[in-house]
């Protein structure tokens, strides 16, 4: 298992369900075909500054960090959805095609998002060069994007996905 894959699971487990302690993490990762230790899973979550936080029911869940703006950017992100046309791949790095103008925007969002998978991005007018961290594949970066983006995959062609 590859540690970007298993950021993301971990990631994706929290955002989606009250997990309360890391041995719940760790049995719902094992589930989902991830086997990992305790101090492996401990490293990871310093690693995404996930903290916890109460979970309004007396107890305590774990939660992800809110990155600068994010409270805000998440209607953003939401709303730049109709301007991205089009998703190339192209030597380990996705090329972002949007509507004229709108590429420094939604890179953005894309670098407001603070993702580990994603070194950076480089806008144009109308194409963003998404550039990702070593030993990062093309499918987590479209997982990485599809958490920045919720829907973007079902609006946008891609003519690998």
């Amino acid at each position: 298992m590859q540690k970007a894959e298993r950021l993301l699971a971990i990631e994706r487990i929290i955002s989606r369900e009250a997990v309360s302690t890391q041995e719940a993490l760790i049995r719902r990762l094992f589930l989902e075909g991830i086997e990992c230790t305790q101090a492996t899973l401990s490293r990871n979550l310093r690693q995404l500054g996930v903290s916890r936080i109460p979970d309004g029911e007396g107890g305590y869940k774990f939660a992800m960090p809110q990155k600068v703006g994010q409270a805000s950017a998440v209607g953003m992100n939401r709303s730049i959805l109709p301007v991205i046309r089009e998703i190339v791949e192209a030597r380990g790095m996705l090329v972002i095609k949007t509507l004229p103008g709108n590429a420094s925007s939604t890179a953005y969002c894309i670098d407001g998002a603070g993702r580990y998978e994603i070194a950076g991005t480089i806008a144009g007018d109308d194409t963003i060069l998404l550039i990702p961290r070593d030993g990062i594949s093309q499918g987590q970066l479209h997982t990485c994007l599809e958490l920045i983006f919720p829907g973007l995959h079902e609006q946008v062609r891609s003519p690998y996905r």
